[in-house]
């Protein structure tokens, strides 16, 4: 049986972790955060692919091209999770299970970032445990990868 092969997505101002508001999001790099997930993929013997961009119609054209390929998506869409009906329909129109993944817990936060576009068709939503979100999402999509065969 062939693996299983996930895609994670980072939107708009990610690419800034571990320099940006470190009170909130922290000191670890973007690159660093992406090396840890290749290592628990490997763990797990699934394929990754991470992917960052600031650009909505770039995030939209990796979701369309990940229908083939990908068995699952880890999403923080950052800012367009609050905006971008665009990443939704991309996201439904692949028909790929995937998490909605916030390093903060959104809640706590401004209330323009109470509302999500995408939790409503996500598999699941974590957010406010930092970067250690990623991994359980991660954990949590083989999971769900293994019980929906």
């Amino acid at each position: 049986m062939a693996k299983h092969s996930i895609l994670v997505v980072n939107g708009p101002n990610l690419n800034l972790l571990g320099v940006r508001e470190p009170q909130i999001y922290g000191h670890t790099s973007l690159k660093d955060l992406e090396n840890h997930l290749k290592d628990v993929a490997k763990e797990l013997d699934v394929d990754i692919e991470c992917y960052q961009s600031n650009s909505e119609g770039d995030i939209v054209t990796k979701i369309q091209d990940s229908r083939l390929n990908k068995d699952f998506v880890l999403i923080n869409a950052g800012a367009y999770t609050h905006t971008s009906v665009a990443i939704r329909d991309a996201l439904t129109g692949v028909d790929l299970p995937f998490y909605e993944i916030h390093i903060s817990n959104v809640h706590r936060r401004e209330e323009f970032r109470h509302h999500s576009y995408l939790s409503d068709v996500a598999v699941g939503v974590i957010a406010g445990f930092g970067l250690n979100g990623y991994e359980y999402a991660l954990r949590s999509a083989v999971d769900f990868l293994g019980r929906n065969r």
